[in-house]
This record gives C-alpha cells, sequence and structure tokens, in this order.
C-alpha cells in the first residue's frame, strides 16, 4: 500500500461500500469479547486509520451499536448481511479513527501486516506468529496508545 492508494471497501453482501485512501496508521489483533463478538471470529484483525481517509458509508446502510459505555467505539454491521463493516473511534484528547476489518479490503494480501495483539489473555486459541501479545486492559490500551503516538510522529514499527 502507498499513501496514493484508493481501496474500495465493502462487506460480503456488497451494500455497504466506502473508499480508504493511503496507508492504515497501523494493523493490529484484538482478542478481546467484544471484537470476538462484534466480528464473530476468534480475534478481530483492523486496520486503523484517521478518520479523514475513511469516507463514511452511505446512510442508512450501516446499523451502529456500542457494546460497553463509554461509547468510544460505534461498532457498524451491515443492515442486510449483518457482518461487521467499520467501526468509528472518538474519545476525549484523541485523534478520531476508523478501525476497518481487514476482510472488507478487495485484496487483503496487499495490507500490512499485523504489529501485534491486544488483550491476548482473552484468546480461544494460542496463536503463534512472533508478533507482541499485549494483556490486560491497562496493558493493552498502553501498546496501542504507544503505537498510535508512535506512527502519528512517523516512526512506525510495531510496539
Amino acid at each position: 500500500m502507498t499513501a496514493g492508494t484508493t481501496h474500495v471497501c465493502q462487506c460480503p453482501c456488497g451494500a455497504v461500500r466506502y473508499p480508504v485512501r493511503g496507508d492504515p496508521l497501523f494493523r493490529i489483533l484484538c482478542h478481546c469479547s467484544i471484537c470476538r463478538r462484534f466480528n464473530d471470529a476468534p480475534y478481530a484483525d483492523v486496520l486503523v486509520y484517521r478518520a479523514a481517509a475513511v469516507e463514511q458509508p452511505e446512510p442508512g446502510s450501516v446499523s451502529f451499536d456500542t457494546y460497553r459505555p463509554p461509547p468510544n467505539v460505534q461498532r457498524g454491521r451491515c443492515v442486510r448481511c449483518r457482518q461487521a463493516a467499520i467501526e468509528l473511534f472518538a474519545a476525549p484528547l484523541l485523534p478520531r479513527l476508523v478501525m476497518v476489518p481487514a476482510r472488507v479490503f478487495p485484496t487483503p494480501e496487499t495490507l500490512p501486516a499485523p504489529i501485534g495483539h491486544m488483550f491476548y489473555e482473552g484468546r480461544v486459541a494460542d496463536v503463534d506468529d512472533g508478533l507482541p501479545k499485549h494483556t490486560g486492559y491497562v496493558g493493552s490500551q498502553l501498546a496501542f496508545g504507544r503505537q498510535l503516538l508512535r506512527t502519528m510522529r512517523g516512526r512506525g514499527g510495531p510496539g
């Protein structure tokens, strides 16, 4: 992927479509129970973008829900196929972010590699991939925050 790349992401049935421009800040795997339930998978595989890089889907095509207060993350499913389509993140003092499931990209093989695992203690199976494994709420959130700051400062690399 390069800064000039645009992907048109879509849910499995094609009812939700939206463009994503440029490179993600990073890609991460989350094993928390909310992400597992929302994605109907052993873990969430998401790419994190600045909100400005992601055009919002057509109004009415996505049903948003908050799984846990505070409502920092609005998780959106396609209203037709009910599959995970997009997640909007807004928290005080942080930039607005959008998390895009890897499986909605048209060419997932071109996506950057994940930088690590969050909430690994919630895993349903061990993952032997050599990536950092962060556990607990504080440890996982700190790893996410450090990576966000590192990437926004242009340093990249796993944290």
